[in-house]
């Protein structure tokens, strides 16, 4: 498989109420639809079309990021046709999901960040900080 690219058809952000109390964020990846594409200048290959859904949502009713788009991709005719095969009865296989997923993790992750950081939110993932000498412990790292 060889990721063509990633591009987003819908970006939605929205802010429903304050954060009082606490607080619950939950993400989730859903493939809506797998269908061949025609592209003129792939010939040995068949690219695929992968219409995803990324959601992040704020816990209780705070708030929630939706990305919607899709990834071409190109596989080898016999692999495109058994993964279409698969996709009737909505499956997938994890030597194709995972790093479909792991790249829409990638690029849906960055940009959440940036309206997390507009919209005043949390960040839905934890960030590296640097912590003081006395709470590292007696850990050393040499590199």
């Amino acid at each position: 498989m060889k990721i063509i690219g990633l591009n987003f058809e819908k970006i939605s952000v929205e802010r429903k109420n304050p954060i009082k109390s606490k607080l619950e964020i939950s993400s989730n990846i859903n493939i809506k639809e797998i269908k061949q594409e025609k592209i003129d200048i792939v010939k040995e290959q068949n690219p695929l079309k992968f219409n995803f859904k990324f959601t992040i949502e704020y816990k209780p009713k705070i708030a929630e990021l939706i990305f919607e788009g899709f990834i071409l991709a190109l596989f080898e005719k016999t692999q495109s046709k058994e993964i279409i095969k698969k996709w009737k009865n909505k499956k997938i296989s994890d030597d194709i999901r995972i790093p479909l997923f792991n790249f829409i993790l990638t690029k849906c992750n960055i940009k959440a960040l940036q309206f997390e950081e507009e919209f005043g939110l949390p960040t839905h993932i934890p960030l590296p900080s640097i912590k003081p000498q006395s709470e590292k412990g007696n850990a050393r790292y040499t590199g």
